[in-house]
């Protein structure tokens, strides 16, 4: 391990691990682990007296951490100007933990056992049917600090339970307790500790059963806050609230009695001393400037407390209510002070107040003693809660990740292992790297605006091609496909064959900005030199030093070329682009021999066309063209990878489209045929070309490799306790759906619509659970049950969405849902149509029948507006 003291070089603590290979750094003094750890203690704002934990996980095998430069120029750290990797992997509604999650894996990829188990998560989450939980997400670091500290409130406390409860769920249901199963190793490498599955199960039991033996949970209304009419809500509001509704009444049930009687106390104080007063003036008639009082809670004292003024008679005669206001006396402050010559209070009402205050203060002072003693027990459990809040959130990551990479029609690569032993002959497959379909990451394929490309590549690729031409999105798609293979995600393609590399090192250019559409030549146009042409002077000024430039490139080529083994993944562009073209060419020809040599998977893209003229000394590297075509009588790219060797640059064309000066690129065209005219005319370098440029077949053959997996089983939704109303009325609906589409279905069988006899397989979704990836892109018709028993039919191939948008009003935040899935969006708006129209009839109550007065769905052969299916009691 090396350890560095210049923590601010790569951000705080962030990549500086990636970056210490090769690098020479200075030791700390003293011990360096301590050393470290006090580093960490000072930037995460930790006190001395915080420990840490030893865990241990295995890395033999795992792959090296990204580089900088790898990581940001495909975007797993957001980058100006850079597609953002992870923001196509999830849905923009998916934030925090899981995200974090994500980028740490790829940043950090897993081992080829952890990145298959991942993927097997995956492809199950993806074959599934039932609903799953919602996957509640607590940080592991919060919750150490709160139960540590004593700090964890109830709400806290009910999220704790939500995670271990949703384990649990997920352990009852036979389709989710093998993604359970799964989720165990992943949970084990991202937090060091190894916990047996039965032992998480039965802890997840013991600790919701014990935090549901404490915890004032949703749903029980024994501990209302006191109200009495004549004294102001807010007062008891503000009293109670703080304490109320925490724990369970039973451990708190004499100081909730005691809370309860002083407040009837108090109650009837006020009614003694200040009703009497209130009566006798709104008892007088005089006219404006007459006498004023009212009962009026004073928040800033905590009191409530008379509020009058000229309320005294002026002849005492024994009526109603003299006896009280000679009781009054002026109200005083916690400090001593009176508060204002308007506010009064009595003796009685003031002892009231003390006793009131005093139990509240008891009451309050035993929920925190019972809410300390709770954290005070979870902690000795504290690992429990780490893995088991950990899992889930590992688990919405994966969730997410999938329901995405359906929308994007990504598929699952097949993941290959290099030997283990250094004596065996490796398989041919181990050293191939397949992928069909291949598209940028950034571009939606389900949009279609990508264009694919095939590589199939068994050694190092030397790639050429013209400016613009996608050299540079090739790289960045193949770097991107690979690294989200070997962590066991969904990719951009067709279908892929990746080998588990050991390193993915991605070597671009800083200038470029695919996210604009420039390529690092346009982007060098516009930002390197900034050119103005006033009254026929051209003035020129260089922004930026290209001798940085180069010195940065060779130091990023030493950490490649050190780093690099026979099972890397090298990319690298436009190789000695900032040093004199002859001795450039030169080394950017020596270090494709070494990267030959090394027997790696690879591409190095260049402009420098002599690089063919040296004879270089390699035994498996392969010329690969970025292709071009004549269109118009201009040349324009095709964006398709294709075999041999491209010289066009296209320079000129795109000089002229990025707003260079006309006369500048006229005389460049003078100068090229000047110099270059006698080359090409002599036939130098013809052997090598045959011709200007190279076009050659582009290779459409391809494999598709492994394909998926299909797990089925019978759909078994996770059990919730629910309201026997509920749930029979859940079941009378979902007969009478199943009889009604069941009956459609046969008739458009018979009348040869369908080609088979389709199956209505009706999966339910109870509040705190989402619908199945498998719903992503399926046509699906749903019935919403609202709180007040009411229905909704509706038809959607966004199913998730839809349920999330119902969900968003605050009525119905616990709906449940009842759906199926059918093949193709108009059978489900006929469906749909004939359920509403069905249900109706039948006497169910629905928000809307609109639905089912639609005049192009229902009309059949049978007449279902009007004819009633009965249904088998």
């Amino acid at each position: 391990m090396e350890c560095t003291c210049r923590w601010g070089e790569f951000g705080e603590g962030g990549l500086l691990w990636g970056e210490c290979s090769s690098r020479h750094f200075e030791w700390f003094e003293g011990d360096p682990v301590s050393q470290l750890l006090f580093k960490v203690k000072e930037l995460y704002g930790f006190d001395d007296q915080v420990t840490f934990r030893n865990v241990t996980v295995s890395s033999e095998k795992r792959p090296r951490s990204l580089h900088l430069g790898t990581a940001t120029q495909i975007g797993a750290i957001p980058t100006e100007g850079i597609p953002c990797l992870l923001r196509v992997l999830l849905p923009s509604n998916c934030t925090g933990l899981p995200v974090l999650y994500v980028r740490d894996l790829l940043l950090n990829p897993p081992a080829y056992e952890i990145a298959s188990t991942i993927q097997a998560t995956c492809r199950l989450m993806n074959s599934v049917t039932c609903s799953f939980p919602e996957f509640t997400c607590v940080s592991p670091a919060k919750l150490v600090k709160l139960l540590e500290l004593r700090e964890a409130n109830h709400i806290e406390f009910c999220r704790i339970k939500c995670v271990l409860d949703e384990i649990l769920q997920m352990h009852r249901s036979s389709d989710l307790n093998k993604i359970l199963k799964l989720l165990m190793d992943p949970t084990w490498v991202a937090t060091g500790l190894k916990i047996d599955f039965d032992t998480l199960v039965n802890e997840c039991e013991w600790n919701s059963a014990r935090i549901g033996e404490i915890i004032f949970l949703d749903g029980e209304n024994d501990q209302k806050i006191s109200y009495h009419p004549i004294i102001p809500s807010d007062f008891f509001e503000d009293m109670e609230s703080p304490w109320k509704g925490r724990v369970k009444r039973i451990h708190v049930e004499e100081a909730f009695a005691e809370v309860e009687r002083a407040a009837e106390a108090l109650s009837l104080a006020i009614t003694e001393d200040f009703l009497p007063i209130i009566s006798r003036i709104k008892a007088s008639t005089a006219p404006l400037g007459g006498p004023k009082g009212e009962i009026v809670y004073a928040r800033e004292h905590e009191a409530v407390w008379f509020k009058g003024k000229r309320f005294e008679p002026v002849v005492w005669a024994g009526t109603p209510g003299e006896e009280q206001i000679k009781q009054l006396k002026p109200a005083i402050d916690s400090k001593g002070r009176k508060v204002g010559s308007e506010w009064l209070t009595t003796e009685k009402v003031e002892d009231a107040l003390t006793r009131y205050h005093d139990a509240a203060d008891k009451a309050k002072a035993r929920v925190l003693e019972l809410l300390r003693g709770l954290s005070a027990e979870l902690q000795t459990k504290i690992n429990i809660l780490i893995f088991a809040s950990m899992l889930l959130v590992i688990a919405k990551a994966l969730f997410a990740h999938v329901s995405e990479g359906r929308r994007r029609r990504w598929v699952f690569p097949s993941l290959v292992e290099f030997h283990k032993s250094k004596d065996m002959e490796p398989l041919d497959e181990v050293n191939w790297m397949k992928i069909t379909g291949l598209s940028p990451y950034w571009l939606d394929v389900a949009q279609g605006s990508a264009v694919r490309n095939i590589v199939d590549m068994k050694s190092l690729y030397l790639l050429t091609g013209p400016n613009g031409g996608g050299k540079s999105s090739l790289l960045r798609s193949i770097c991107a496909v690979a690294l989200l293979g070997i962590c066991g995600f969904m990719v951009p393609a067709d279908s892929a064959l990746i080998p588990h590399f050991d390193s993915i090192m991605l070597h671009m250019k800083s200038y470029d900005s695919p996210a604009d559409g420039k390529s690092s030549f346009q982007y060098t146009l516009n930002v390197y030199i900034s050119l103005k042409v006033l009254d026929g002077v051209m003035t020129f000024t260089y922004i930026q030093d290209l001798q940085f430039i180069t010195q940065i490139e060779m130091s990023e080529m030493r950490s490649i070329i050190t780093g690099a083994t026979s099972r890397s993944l090298v990319l690298i562009d436009e190789i000695c682009r900032g040093t004199e073209t002859a001795k450039g060419t030169c080394i950017a020809g020596s270090i494709v021999e070494t990267l030959d040599k090394i027997g790696c998977l690879g591409i190095v893209s260049t402009h420098l066309h002599g690089i063919f003229t040296l004879g270089l000394k390699t035994n498996n590297a392969v010329y690969k063209a970025m292709g071009t075509e004549y269109v118009d009588g201009k040349t324009k790219p095709t964006w398709k990878l294709i075999d041999g060797i491209c010289r066009e640059s296209l320079a000129f064309e795109t000089a002229q489209k990025e707003g260079i000066p006309e006369i500048i690129i006229r005389r460049a065209e003078e100068l090229y045929l000047s110099v270059y005219a006698n080359d090409k005319i002599s036939g130098r370098n013809e052997t090598d070309l045959e011709h200007f440029y190279v076009d050659t077949i582009i290779r459409t053959s391809g494999e598709v490799y492994n394909q998926f997996n299909r797990i089925t089983g019978e759909t078994i939704s996770p059990k919730i306790k629910s309201t026997n109303e509920m749930e029979a009325l859940r079941k009378k609906v979902e007969s009478a759906v199943k009889i009604v589409c069941q009956k459609k279905l046969k008739e458009l069988h018979e009348q040869k619509i369908t080609s088979e006899l389709l199956e209505i397989n009706c999966v339910t979704i109870l509040p705190r659970e989402l619908p199945p990836p498998s719903t992503v892109n399926a046509s699906s018709v749903y019935v919403l049950f609202r709180p007040d028993k009411k229905l909704y039919i509706g038809q959607t191939d966004n199913l998730e969405g839809r349920v999330c948008m119902h969900r968003s009003k605050k009525e119905l935040q616990n709906a449940s849902f009842l759906y199926f899935l059918v093949p193709g969006k108009s059978l489900a708006r006929e469906l749909e149509t004939i359920i509403t129209k069905q249900l109706s009839i039948q006497g169910f109550q629905l928000v809307s029948t609109a639905d089912g007065k639609h005049r192009n769905f229902g009309t059949g052969t049978s007449d279902h507006s009007t004819e009633v299916v009965t249904l088998r009691q």
